[in-house]
């Protein structure tokens, strides 16, 4: 066995067993090239591992301990609201090799990290990553000023072999969703009325028609209403995990 196959492994392991230890859910999905791991550690804030590399996504101190967390080889970020992006969190896993993909915004606050617009496609360590819109329509701060204004925020599109997951961002039931055909597992907010209502999310779920569909961002919105609308979609699936 090669160092570099055993730290790999390695890895892999102590990031799956801090998130078992820490009482984290942590789903496994097959893909073409190696088992895909994801942590659901709070909120919009997620943990991956695949093939020995582990990815944060919009790492924030109140949704988990990130000084015994297992350090980033690429951490994405969302948008630059502070449920999404904490700097302290973010040094607490960075190493000197982890790469950064966010927002113009996010970047402002967030030394040497790498601008990633809508559309903007990179491919990391093996995996594509894409950035798509994540914007409200609806809901208002107050007339014409959106909780997230189109062009800011972000959602990313992963391609791990055979597996494509989706996590919106905060977003809502956007048109360009409809482009996103072919995602295996989406990760949709729920969280009014900052982003979907249950409604919502089940009209996005039914665009997008992915084989696992997990609300989340949710804060008091009843989860329920979302399994009740979706329940007479033959293959998808909705999983609900507890997020803080």
């Amino acid at each position: 066995m090669t160092r570099c196959l055993l730290m790999a492994i390695l890895a892999l392991g102590a990031a799956a067993a801090f998130a078992s230890a820490a009482g984290y859910e942590e789903d496994i999905f097959p893909t073409s090239k190696g088992d895909l791991k994801i942590a659901c550690l709070g909120h919009g804030t997620l943990m991956l591992t695949f093939n020995g590399k582990v990815i944060h996504i919009d790492p924030v101190g109140q949704f988990g301990d990130y000084a015994a967390l297992p350090k980033a080889d690429l951490i994405l970020v969302t948008h630059e609201h502070g449920d999404h992006l904490d700097p302290a969190a973010i040094a607490k896993i960075r190493k000197p090799s982890t790469a950064l993909f966010m927002t113009a915004k996010c970047a402002e606050k967030i030394k040497d990290a790498t601008v990633m617009k809508n559309g903007d496609e990179r491919t990391w360590e093996g995996i594509t990553v894409k950035a798509v819109p994540a914007y409200n329509i609806v809901h208002m701060r107050a007339p014409g000023s959106p909780f997230h204004p189109k062009g800011e925020g972000n959602g990313y599109v992963l391609t791990f072999g055979d597996k494509r997951l989706y996590i919106a961002g905060d977003t809502e039931n956007i048109p360009e969703m409809a482009a996103l055909k072919g995602v295996d597992i989406v990760f949709l907010p729920m969280n009014m009325p900052y982003t979907m209502t249950p409604e919502m999310a089940a009209a996005a779920a039914k665009m997008l028609a992915p084989k696992v569909v997990y609300p989340y961002h949710y804060g008091n919105t009843d989860t329920a209403k979302l399994v009740d609308l979706l329940k007479g979609e033959k293959g998808i699936e909705v999983r609900i995990r507890a997020l803080k």
